[in-house]
């Protein structure tokens, strides 16, 4: 019983305050005076300026961090590239000793053959890493991939082509990780 008074109290209490407000004339249904028109719309105008630099501001950071995450990504894979050819350069030699030992090889021993297709397994892993040997045999020369060890002359070879290759060169996309040593025609 004591509940169901407190609920009618209560209700009672909501309709007088609505009884109040509406008895109370509306704001907006006055008129406003031209001095508080104008003080609202320059209050408008301000808040919709500071609006506007806000939102210039938002965006102008935004693009500024995306652009910071794009040069960081990219900053990144180069110095994931130049690691890895700094790695695979100091490995070359090595390579380099097996395929010439390779070339001097026995005939018909199967130590040798062994050697050989650890050589293949070098030469697989350098390619599927995206390294490639720079092909300069009979190419023309160019200082950007080869470094001329000597001059020749050469009746079978046009002048300023590579005649043969001392060590091979080797590249790592579009990164030259280690020319390759050649003798140039004169």
């Amino acid at each position: 019983m004591a509940e169901e008074k407190e609920k009618q109290e209560e209700l009672e209490e909501i309709n007088e305050a609505r009884a109040t407000e509406e008895g109370m004339p509306d704001a907006a249904d006055q008129p406003l005076a031209d001095g508080e028109r104008e003080a609202l719309k320059r209050q408008l105008e301000e808040a919709q300026t500071k609006l506007a630099e806000s939102l210039d501001g938002w965006q102008r950071s935004l693009a500024d961090f995306q652009n910071y995450r794009k040069r960081v990504e990219r900053d990144n894979e180069s110095l994931k590239v130049g690691m890895k050819g700094d790695l695979i350069k100091k490995v070359l030699p090595v390579l380099d000793d097996l395929e010439r030992a390779m070339q001097n090889r026995p005939a018909d021993n199967g130590w040798a053959n062994g050697i050989d297709l650890i050589v293949r397994k070098f030469q697989n892993l350098l390619e599927a890493e995206g390294i490639k040997r720079i092909e300069a045999k009979g190419a023309a020369f160019d200082p950007a991939f080869h470094e001329a060890i000597s001059h020749e002359p050469s009746e079978d070879v046009e002048s300023g082509h590579v005649i043969d290759i001392v060590q091979n060169g080797y590249m790592l996309g579009e990164r030259v990780i280690r020319p390759a040593l050649v003798r140039v025609a004169q």
